[in-house]
């Protein structure tokens, strides 16, 4: 019990592995996700502040540091499951809400209790915070699709986990979407024309859209 009980539960992370039953040249784990999340994120926030946007840094490193702590309790879905249709994903994330605030009751201490929802809640809004979470959740989804495919994985749910990602993050709003696409992808397409995989092409296809 108590805050111990939350603490002991961040080792799970380190076994939660994403992209779940596919072939990859490298595992990743939920916890080296989050980290990776953050230094995305802080770097992206950077750059909105270059550009004049107040940033609740305090928010942005609550929301990046514990948005998938709820995998925990339901495991990494893959993107195109998760994401199949609006109403699954409302409901996975109902799930996963309801699982995350039955740990906090049960284990935290109530003088910490609403401190830990607003920490664990879901972060992704449309705060300039959340949209940045946003942003470097999928610039993660792409450069760990990146790499496999670099190494010629053939498994096409690094293709699909590529394109899906660049969608996302190509409609969002913000000045560092627009920093990102302009001058990190492009070193990301010359450093892909060394893969086996037409990386320029299917950039082109996913931005297109």
């Amino acid at each position: 019990m108590g805050i111990h009980t939350y603490f002991r539960s961040l080792n799970d992370l380190e076994r939660i592995i994403r992209t779940p039953g596919k072939f990859k040249f490298e595992e990743h784990c939920v916890s080296a996700h989050s980290w990776k999340v953050v230094q995305y994120a802080k770097t992206l926030a950077d750059i909105e502040e270059q550009q004049g946007v107040s940033i609740d840094w305090k928010k942005l490193y609550e929301i990046t540091s514990s948005h998938d702590y709820g995998e925990i309790f339901i495991g990494d879905i893959k993107t195109p499951v998760k994401h199949y249709s609006l109403e699954l994903r409302s409901m996975l994330q109902q799930v996963e809400e309801g699982m995350v605030s039955h740990f906090i009751n049960e284990n935290i201490p109530p003088e910490f209790q609403d401190i830990f929802r607003r920490q664990l809640r879901e972060g992704k809004d449309n705060s300039v915070e959340g949209l940045i979470l946003e942003v470097a959740d999928k610039m993660d989804q792409v450069y760990e699709a990146f790499a496999e495919l670099q190494r010629g994985n053939t498994e096409k749910e690094f293709i699909v986990m590529y394109r899906y990602a660049l969608i996302k993050i190509k409609n969002i709003d913000l000045h560092c979407v627009r920093y990102f696409l302009n001058h990190i992808l492009p070193d990301i397409i010359e450093e892909g024309n060394r893969s086996p995989f037409d990386i320029r092409k299917i950039t082109e296809e996913a931005l297109s859209q």
